[in-house]
This record gives C-alpha cells, sequence and structure tokens, in this order.
C-alpha cells in the first residue's frame, strides 16, 4: 500500500523564513483584523469558502524558541493543555509521520478531525536560528473518517520562530482552516478571530509549566 506524500519543499520553509523577517502582505487584500498584547492578525478572504487565511506576527514573552518549538511539536503534552482536545497522536507511515487530531466542538456542533502530516527543521539563515514547522492535511486509508465526525479536508498551517533578542520569540503563524459541515462562515471566521490569539496565549503558559509536565 502507498504511503503519504510528502508535501514539504525546501522553498516551503524558505517563505515561512523570509515572511518571519519581512511580511508578505502585498499582491493580495489581506487586511489587518486585530492588533493587541504584542501580536498583529491579518485575514485574506478565500473566495471559494467565504473564509479566511491568517498570517499572525508579533511576540512572545516568555518563552524562547526552542521551548517553544519542542511545546508546539510535543503532541502528548498539547493533550494536557489543550482543552479541545478528544482525540490526538501520530503513527509512522513507511517512514513519514502521520498525526490524527479530534477537536471538542460545543453541542449541537459535531465533533472535527484532522489528519495531517508535520515536519519541523531547525535552520541557520544568515546566522539566524529560525525553527520552521509545516503542517497539512493529507488522505490516507489508514485513517478512514468516523461516523458522528466530520474530517477537515482543508487545513494547512506554518509557524516560524526566532529569538526577540531578549528571552521571548519573534512569531511568524499561517493558518487556514475549513471545518466543513453546516457552520456558518461568519460564525467560523468569528471564531478563528479570537482562536488564534487565544491558542498562542495558552502555548505561552504550556512554554512556562513545560519543565514541570509529568
Amino acid at each position: 500500500m502507498a504511503g503519504p506524500a510528502a508535501h514539504f519543499s525546501d522553498e516551503q520553509f524558505r517563505e515561512a523564513c523570509a515572511e518571519l523577517q519581512k511580511p508578505a502582505l502585498t499582491g493580495a487584500d489581506w487586511q489587518l483584523l486585530v492588533e493587541a498584547s504584542g501580536i498583529t492578525i491579518y485575514r485574506l478572504l478565500d473566495q471559494s469558502t467565504g473564509l479566511y487565511e491568517y498570517k499572525v506576527f508579533g511576540v512572545l514573552e516568555s518563552c524562547i524558541p526552542s521551548l517553544l518549538a519542542d511545546v508546539y511539536m510535543d503532541l502528548d503534552y498539547r493533550k494536557k493543555w489543550d482543552q479541545y482536545v478528544k482525540e490526538l497522536y501520530e503513527k509512522s507511515f513507511d517512514g513519514q509521520m502521520v498525526a490524527y487530531w479530534e477537536v471538542k466542538y460545543p453541542f449541537p456542533l459535531s465533533n472535527r478531525d484532522y489528519v495531517y502530516t508535520r515536519q519541523r527543521r531547525d535552520l541557520d539563515v544568515d546566522g539566524r536560528k529560525i525553527y520552521v514547522v509545516l503542517a497539512q492535511n493529507i488522505s490516507v486509508p489508514q485513517f478512514p473518517e468516523k461516523s458522528g465526525v466530520i474530517r477537515v479536508k482543508q487545513y494547512k498551517q506554518s509557524l516560524a520562530i526566532e529569538s526577540d533578542g531578549k528571552k521571548g520569540s519573534r512569531v511568524f503563524m499561517y493558518y487556514f482552516d475549513n471545518p466543513g459541515g453546516q457552520i456558518p462562515s461568519w460564525l467560523i471566521n468569528w471564531a478563528a478571530k479570537n482562536g488564534v490569539p487565544s491558542f498562542l496565549k495558552d502555548m505561552v503558559k504550556a512554554c512556562q509549566n513545560y519543565h514541570k509536565k509529568t
């Protein structure tokens, strides 16, 4: 049986690094959405879905880049600090790690699940140490859809992290997620607007507790 295809090129990692240095917001109708607590979020309307792509820039204080990258990659630990996780684990298929993630949705909405691959690289770019993680949904027969759970078939995320020169991290994150089903686009967009900053705050708190994990 054929395994999942690798999705990430050297160019994709370079693009994430470049965004960290100079945000690429020209040539498209990126709108400033929110600016608060050192975080700036832009969004771009995806015409085919009515949903938005997001770019997030900012500084997360009191969390060094290597620790932030470790916390982001540690799926077992995420089950402890992310209240929306119902199930989350990785398996290896033909040498490639594939993650399964079921997300709790409030009643009467159905839970969503994701099957995705991700890759981390620790790069040296002109003397700057940059940690990059790319993730994207894939389809593999080993993870069939579950009854009562809606499979997310459009998901893409990239994260680039470097030192802010102090004890924190400069961060760039790109995010697009189409949860499918019958949820109105305005509700999905509202949730994303509020959810992205909340996720980053939770991740900083998770960093601070990481050394205490059992």
